[in-house]
């Protein structure tokens, strides 16, 4: 039963923060976009532009996502390779004894482009869709309503 959990909590090291990431990161992301960029209210661009500001934002955040899950998910992979039972923690040293600081940054720029790419997609489906059921893109100021 512990070989089924034995990377349980490094998993949630990575996820956790990851998942803070993606949305805190993409959200203020798009509002620095709107306030410091793209300054026209945000109905004055194009859903073409506006939807770019999107993908952007989220690659953005993708990076940073990728730069906060990076050390716990190559622990993850390592403890999923291993052979050895054990506890976790044990575990968890004897891979930093091998690998060291810098080896749970290897692979870092794949990563980057990799999760960069895929979360700023995520993010410009989503936008895509609500803009498809007539809802607004992210961000931006809020239209004033009509009197």
């Amino acid at each position: 039963m512990n070989g089924l959990y034995k990377g349980l909590s490094p998993l949630w090291a990575r996820q956790i923060p990851y998942t803070v990431m993606k949305f805190v990161a993409f959200e203020k992301t798009v509002e620095a976009f709107y306030k410091n960029v793209f300054t026209k209210p945000k109905n004055e661009y194009s859903k073409g532009t506006q939807l770019s500001i999107t993908f952007c934002s989220g690659y953005i955040a993708g990076i940073l996502c990728a730069l906060v899950s990076q050390p716990a998910d190559t622990m993850v992979s390592k403890l999923n390779n291993m052979k050895t039972a054990g506890s976790t923690m044990d575990n968890v040293r004897q891979i930093y004894s091998e690998i060291g600081f810098s080896g749970l940054w290897r692979g870092m720029g794949a990563r980057i482009i990799m999760i960069g790419t895929l979360t700023g997609l995520q993010w410009w489906i989503y936008d895509s869709f609500k803009t498809m059921v007539g809802l607004q893109t992210t961000g931006g100021a809020p239209v004033p309503a009509k009197k």
